[in-house]
């Protein structure tokens, strides 16, 4: 089923890469080309020019760090032989990278992404486990893949749009390529039945020329501008320092999405990710201001289980961006104001999409935010805790009023 396997070596600088890697491949039963790059280009392009020197129907990508199973091809191909469009991943296996123990990964959790368009992995939502009618032999439809190892027919990888060969080294293109999948009309699953073990690494053990962040952030600046529509204000606004990333020339890439006709990101969120962190509807996305004392809040532990803070308004989003979203929670990424108890604390959870106690109603009239199980509202800092808010009972007062201001980008760059 192996036609061949390509090596890219993206100029590494290691001297058992390079004749003693091509004396080693030539022993080997399977075809192995070692292709070498003239200078370091990072994981985008490296694959790009694997992809195009291949000669197979099916293009596998993997990590060089990674050990394949017995069976692991076989349940990949099977599902591309069904449909050419539907693109797969196997289920990513954990090898220790101090004693290269192999531990199997689990076939519970599937990709999804938080609101700095970091890829994460979640527990597989009822829903999913429903359409396949509890049958775990099955593929899961996952709306991301973590980007090191897929199969995808070689035809179908032209013909939406590869990589997206203005990115730089690594980071955003598992997303980017995941969102176009879907929004164009493709179907991105996790093949159960296939194990590939993976190397996690506790060093990235190769550099980012400008550094770290400010290609990953251009990465995602690209991917946010050409699939997200307005829904990329979620990541500009929790992430300003984006904004001011020179993300190159996208038109070609915008072209490319008006060819496939591909769907709207708000398709994507509602008929993909329902559960995604990014609410489909909302009433503000910004900061939420105290009448009284002019105050915001703020996540400033940025953790579960922590108390929200209260401080001074700084007006450059982050850690002060909230959004009330249409299901009546005051959300930041993945954690959503809770009030487990009367007169608090008021806490930073995982939203749970329960409602409950992270049920809140707010009146744009009279400006409080009321906590429905308690039947109190949120109120400015007490004098024992001057950097948390309070809940106590409503009574009216200005320091229970809060602004709830959805920001335009303009105001906060």
């Amino acid at each position: 089923m192996i036609e061949e396997i390509v090596l890219v070596d993206d100029a590494s600088e290691r001297d058992f890469l390079k004749r003693p890697l091509e004396s080693y491949v030539k022993k080997l039963k399977v075809p192995v080309h070692v292709i070498r790059m003239e200078q370091r280009s990072g994981l985008i392009r490296a694959r790009l020019k694997g992809a195009a020197v291949s000669k197979g129907q099916v293009i596998t990508f993997l990590d060089a760090h990674c050990e394949c199973t017995v069976g692991w091809l076989e349940p990949l191909l099977a599902r591309i032989k069904q449909d050419r469009r539907t693109v797969v991943c196997p289920i990513i296996d954990v090898i220790s990278d101090d004693t290269f123990e192999y531990m199997a990964g689990s076939d519970m959790t599937y990709g999804g992404f938080n609101w700095k368009l970091n890829f994460r992995w979640y527990p597989v939502p009822q829903r999913e486990m429903d359409r396949r009618k509890g049958d775990r032999t099955l593929p899961v439809r996952t709306p991301t893949m973590a980007g090191g190892l897929f199969s995808i027919d070689r035809d179908y990888f032209q013909e939406i749009g590869t990589y997206d060969a203005g990115m730089d080294i690594w980071g955003g293109e598992n997303l980017e390529i995941s969102f176009r999948i879907w929004q164009c009309g493709g179907t991105l699953e996790i093949v159960t039945c296939s194990h590939v073990g993976h190397v996690f690494r506790k060093a990235t053990p190769y550099t980012f020329p400008g550094g770290t962040g400010q290609i990953i952030n251009k990465n995602n600046r690209r991917l946010a501008e050409v699939w997200m529509d307005e829904f990329k204000n979620f990541f500009y606004i929790i992430s300003p320092g984006v904004t001011k990333v020179d993300y190159g020339d996208i038109s070609s890439r915008l072209g490319l999405r008006h060819k496939l006709q591909c769907n709207p990101f708000s398709w994507y969120l509602e008929n993909i990710y329902p559960d995604s962190q990014i609410p489909r509807h909302y009433f503000s996305l910004g900061e939420i201001r105290n009448v009284e004392t002019n105050q915001c809040l703020d996540n400033m532990a940025r953790k579960e289980n922590e108390k929200v803070g209260i401080f001074n308004c700084h007006g450059m989003g982050g850690n002060q961006v909230f959004s009330y979203t249409a299901n009546k929670e005051i959300r930041t990424d993945d954690l959503c104001l809770d009030v487990s108890k009367l007169n608090g604390p008021v806490t930073m959870l995982k939203c749970h999409h329960l409602k409950g106690n992270q049920l809140w109603e707010y009146d744009p009239v009279k400006l409080t935010l009321q906590h429905v199980n308690s039947n109190q509202c949120l109120d400015k800092a007490t004098e024992e805790d001057s950097q948390v808010p309070s809940i106590r009972d409503c009574n009216g007062s200005r320091s229970q009023q809060w602004l709830l201001r959805n920001v335009t980008l303009p105001e906060i760059f």
